[in-house]
């Protein structure tokens, strides 16, 4: 075998290699954007897809019907079945996590009063909110000890609603029916409801007073 030769067998052999490493770091990408994905319900972003560098895997998906359009700026993985909390995940992947649900639709979630809300109820830590009537978004950090896991998405806990809504604009009969379940449920103990509420303005935490005081 001449020297010419055993160079182009060496440049085939380095070229598949080389074609083997960049198929495993497409795969690698494709995994990331699936773990993003797995963590809100199968919503992600196009920014997600930017930032994983899954263009092209993503644009085949949407052709072959394993990526969906679930909105502006969404997609879904078409593997995904609808659920009724579907969009409290999406919202979640919109703002990559730094979002949880509160105020009334946390107090819908978990069970207290019935406020019925017409819109979606957000408090989020950072991100750019979408242009949409749906939401009503609130620029806030809550601790870690104000919010607990639904599985695909965060909502406030039941105490921090029930704080959230004392210093709303909810009538005081409501929030006295929304502190009644809390206690009536087991969400919330009327002790701890009235030590959280000593961190709170003092027309607020009246109005906590006023609902324990009927429980």
């Amino acid at each position: 075998m001449t020297y010419d030769t055993r160079f182009e067998r060496s440049l085939v052999v380095m070229a598949g290699e080389a074609a083997g490493r960049a198929f495993e770091s497409l795969e690698h990408r494709w995994r990331v954007l699936r773990r993003l994905a797995g963590r809100h319900a199968g919503f992600f972003t196009i920014g997600q897809v930017t930032r994983t560098g899954c263009e092209v895997r993503v644009r085949a998906g949407l052709a072959d019907g394993s990526v969906t359009r679930a909105g502006v700026g969404l997609l879904r993985l078409g593997e995904w079945v609808e659920g009724p909390l579907d969009e409290y995940a999406m919202w979640a992947a919109w703002f990559d996590g730094a979002v949880a649900v509160s105020h009334q639709s946390a107090a819908e979630l978990h069970g207290l009063g019935r406020l019925g809300p017409r819109f979606l109820h957000l408090s989020v830590g950072a991100g750019r909110p979408p242009v949409t009537p749906r939401l009503v978004v609130l620029r806030r950090r809550l601790a870690g000890t104000d919010v607990e896991s639904a599985g695909s998405f965060l909502v406030t806990t039941p105490v921090r609603t029930v704080l959230d809504l004392a210093e709303a604009d909810i009538g005081q009969s409501a929030l006295d029916e929304v502190v009644g379940d809390a206690v009536a449920i087991h969400r919330c103990a009327i002790e701890g409801i009235r030590s959280a509420s000593g961190y709170l303005p003092p027309h607020a935490a009246a109005r906590i007073d006023r609902a324990l005081a009927g429980v």
